[in-house]
């Protein structure tokens, strides 16, 4: 299930009163015969496993929060905190943390902005909270509308922690594709990719490899807390090891555009060395004839050639000098 937009079309399964309620964007019931959408957050008719996608820019949403028997003040509290920085807490049966993932707008799926997911999971209902829509919502509802099954809260942190996977792995996989493409350019001696293009591919795999680490953060947390329910520890530690070769994904990514960075700095490098050294060697051939046309350039008497024909000599006595200066440097290996 995922974020409905205006304008969006439903998926199939959906009926138009699905999204009603205070800030509910959508909710199914899981039974043991199937599943069916929740009409109000307080629904009493309900069956297993409940799931609850709510907008927190809608003040309902907040009051809702405030006012649930069910949740506790610390689980409030991260619901509803400003602080949109990844973390996690286990309080009772409730483990609750705050997930980044990437923000989606009304046509692009990838906006290139970080959102904050807000989680709470217990035996009987897990509520995922969010103030803009994010792309691991539409992985999520596309995954249970093609059949997926939610039995429990380890089932249901599995399945919100793979479309938060699956979206991101989507960007890594777009961004490797660029670096490979810059890289053929490159080799095949077309038009090299631009610093401005490498450093817009720097910068997005730069921040996905900073929501990975956190999420990677939250989830040791959540492994190394004695309080975790234990029907959540391996579900946990796989998400945790998911996300490591996620991270590993974009560091090699990282790596590859790293050297093709390397690459072009070094062929701009040799090609500064090369016109510096044709600079240096052009102006070692025109010192001697600039000397002597200096020489004849002065106002004394005495000067030679200064005949009818003195113009011809001293060119040609440049000129030697030059010829002179180039086989004293051919002769050296300056031409190699």
């Amino acid at each position: 299930m995922g974020d409905i937009l205006p304008g969006d079309p439903r998926p199939a399964g959906i009926a138009p009163e699905f999204n009603v309620g205070p800030g509910l964007i959508w909710g199914l019931d899981f039974a043991v015969h199937g599943m069916r959408e929740v009409a109000s957050c307080d629904s009493a008719d309900r069956g297993v496993f409940r799931w609850l996608h709510l907008n927190l820019a809608d003040q309902g949403t907040r009051t809702w929060i405030e006012n649930a028997p069910a949740l506790s003040p610390a689980t409030r509290e991260l619901l509803l905190s400003p602080d949109s920085h990844q973390r996690a807490l286990v309080d009772g049966a409730a483990v609750c943390c705050i997930l980044h993932d990437l923000e989606r707008d009304f046509d692009v799926g990838d906006t290139a902005r970080v959102g904050a997911l807000r989680v709470m999971v217990m035996p009987d209902l897990i509520i995922t909270a969010r103030r803009h829509p994010l792309g691991s919502a539409d992985i999520v509802r596309q995954k249970i509308e093609g059949g997926a099954r939610i039995v429990g809260p380890a089932s249901a942190l599995d399945l919100l922690a793979g479309g938060l996977s699956q979206n991101i792995d989507a960007v890594i996989r777009r961004l490797s594709a660029d670096v490979q493409a810059a890289e053929d350019t490159f080799l095949e001696g077309h038009r090299p990719p631009t610093s401005q293009q490498l450093l817009g591919i720097r910068r997005r795999l730069a921040q996905i490899h900073r929501m990975l680490d956190g999420t990677q953060r939250v989830f040791r947390r959540l492994e190394q807390d004695d309080d975790l329910p234990d029907n959540l520890h391996a579900t946990v530690e796989k998400l945790s090891q998911r996300m490591q070769g996620l991270d590993a994904d974009a560091l090699a990514v990282q790596g590859q555009l790293r050297l093709l960075r390397d690459e072009l700095d070094l062929q701009q490098d040799q090609r500064t060395n090369q016109n510096l050294y044709l600079l240096s060697v052009m102006t070692a051939l025109l010192l001697p004839a600039t000397l002597v046309t200096g020489l004849f350039g002065m106002n004394t008497g005495g000067l030679p050639f200064t005949g009818a024909h003195g113009t011809l000599a001293a060119t040609l006595v440049a000129g030697g000098t030059a010829l002179a200066t180039y086989l004293f440097l051919r002769s050296k290996g300056f031409f190699r």
